[in-house]
Parts: structure tokens; C-alpha cells; sequence
């Protein structure tokens, strides 16, 4: 499937801003894109495995806030990463 990917994590996808992933939860495509581009999981996905809090997924129209979503091969996700500051 396809994965659009935020600018600040690009570096890890050689600049890329869309990439394929396979998985049929978005816990199998986060690990997928770890495979393909390491350590671009732990940008995404905290240590308890949750979505980190700056980070939002969308699954076609739908967002994500679980990694157990399932997802099939047509699907796109896209990922972006909040601003904060002040």
C-alpha cells in the first residue's frame, strides 16, 4: 500500500514522500517501514506501543489512533507530524 510520509521524518525515506509498505494491521506497516527504512518506527510509535502523541495517522479518510487498525493492500495511509512551540 501507499504511505505518505511527513517532511521531517523524509531523511529516513532518502528524501521520499510517498513509499509502499505491506501489513494488514498499521502495527504490520509500521513494522514494515522499519524493515525497509530502520529506525523510522520509533519516530512513529512510542515504547508501549502506542502512536507517539505529535504524530497522526490516517487510513484512507479515517484516522488512526490505535496500531490494531486493520488495513488492506488498496488502503493509503498517510502520516503527519504535529508542530508545537510557542
Amino acid at each position: 500500500m501507499k504511505v505518505f510520509i511527513p517532511t521531517p521524518l523524509r531523511s529516513y525515506t532518502g528524501g521520499r514522500s510517498d513509499v509502499e509498505a505491506a501489513g494488514t494491521t498499521l502495527a504490520e506497516v509500521m513494522a514494515d517501514l522499519d524493515r525497509r527504512y530502520p529506525g523510522i518506527r520509533f519516530r512513529m510509535v512510542d515504547e508501549q506501543d502506542a502512536i507517539r502523541r505529535h504524530i497522526r495517522v490516517w487510513v484512507n479518510k479515517d484516522e488512526a489512533r490505535r496500531l490494531d487498525v486493520p488495513v488492506k493492500e488498496s488502503d493509503e495511509v498517510i502520516i503527519f507530524q504535529a508542530l508545537s512551540g510557542g
